[in-house]
């Protein structure tokens, strides 16, 4: 939360506790929430113990769960349907737990979701980049190639907000790019906004193993709202690829798109398999943290304020979008993706609520 956010929590008259140094990683002091008004507390525990509604970015780690306490609202990323141990912490402690990645318009867009993935599918391609200069064990490809030379060859399964992202900046590179949606609406929308080297493909299994095999670079960006992601792209496939080609999963928050795909981190985010670079990290954004946190904040902010100044039940009560957030309320699964995910019961949030 930036502090202009926290100015305008306290303006509207609410309390704002913050962990001391939590903003100095995206470039903000303490000095600066403390001109906004926030209270500063040492220890995340602290927090925690305090706070009705908890304002975060991922998923609480274990450690932060031990913390909750029966009845909060939890309010961040949470990608339940790749995470069955947290769906069930979170159940057993009765939390409320709202997630980013579900607040759903009318028009079926993701108003939190998408500035993350906006970040995400720019940096997939800084990344694939980067990781196709020999010297971190690429093929020592020029994504763009020069003149009298072929530029690399990207592939982007999914062509929603990251890849839609991702191909505009890898066009703008010059690369050649294949975009493989399942919606030919969407197809031809990416067709008439897009310029450059690029080719629409329908996903099925062919395109998707021919386009795979003839790419220099496979951007993973398929997104089904709360639950896992598909997986389109198998280990054959890949195997298939030429040495020192590079994989990003952006989906691998949700699974992967990619069978070969695991969850890296920042400080070690590569690994080879079949002689193929994979990136997985779960957290893309966190590596331009003072972008992400402007962004994030911007969509998350108005929720917010919605939930502090009215209250869970009537917040969710006069607002469709934010109730399709909901995941967990009561002990139980209140999103039906989740729930089929990992064979539970899924209880309507409407059902609880009354």
């Amino acid at each position: 939360m930036t502090p202009g956010a926290t100015e305008t929590l306290v303006h509207e008259g609410h309390r704002v506790l913050i962990q001391s140094g939590a903003g100095e990683g995206s470039g903000f002091p303490d000095r600066e929430y403390a001109s906004a008004g926030a209270e500063f507390l040492s220890t995340a525990a602290e927090v925690f113990s305090q706070a009705d509604l908890l304002v975060k970015v991922k998923a609480p780690q274990t450690s932060e769960c031990e913390m909750m306490r029966e009845g909060q609202i939890l309010y961040t990323y949470l990608h339940l349907a790749s995470d069955e141990q947290l769906t069930r912490t979170l159940m057993e402690r009765n939390i409320t737990a709202l997630a980013y990645e579900t607040v759903e318009l009318e028009n079926g867009t993701l108003p939190l979701l998408t500035p993350m993935s906006e970040v995400a599918g720019r940096m997939s391609i800084q990344v694939a980049a980067h990781y196709l200069e020999k010297a971190w064990g690429g093929r020592g490809k020029l994504l763009g190639g020069v003149p009298g030379v072929r530029p690399a060859t990207v592939t982007i399964i999914g062509g929603g907000t990251v890849g839609i992202n991702a191909a505009k900046i890898a066009l703008g590179m010059g690369a050649n790019v294949l975009v493989v949606d399942i919606n030919p609406i969407r197809l031809r929308y990416l067709d008439d906004v897009l310029h450059g080297n690029l080719t629409t493909l329908s996903s099925n299994r062919r395109n998707i193993a021919d386009a795979v095999h003839v790419s220099d670079v496979v951007i993973g960006a398929v997104l089904i709202p709360g639950a896992r992601a598909p997986r389109l792209v198998t280990r054959e496939m890949v195997a298939d690829m030429s040495r020192g080609s590079v994989i990003v999963d952006v989906a691998v928050d949700q699974g992967g798109c990619i069978e070969t795909i695991k969850p890296t981190i920042h400080s070690n985010p590569v690994y080879e398999l079949d002689g193929v670079l994979h990136y997985g990290v779960t957290n893309m954004p966190g590596a331009v943290p003072r972008t992400s946190t402007y962004a994030l904040t911007n969509a998350t902010l108005p929720y917010t304020i919605h939930l502090a100044a009215q209250g869970f039940e009537d917040a969710v009560a006069s607002d469709p979008a934010l109730a399709k957030g909901v995941n967990v309320h009561r002990g139980q699964i209140t999103c039906s993706a989740v729930a089929e995910t990992f064979g539970l019961q899924y209880k309507p949030l409407s059902e609880l609520l009354d």
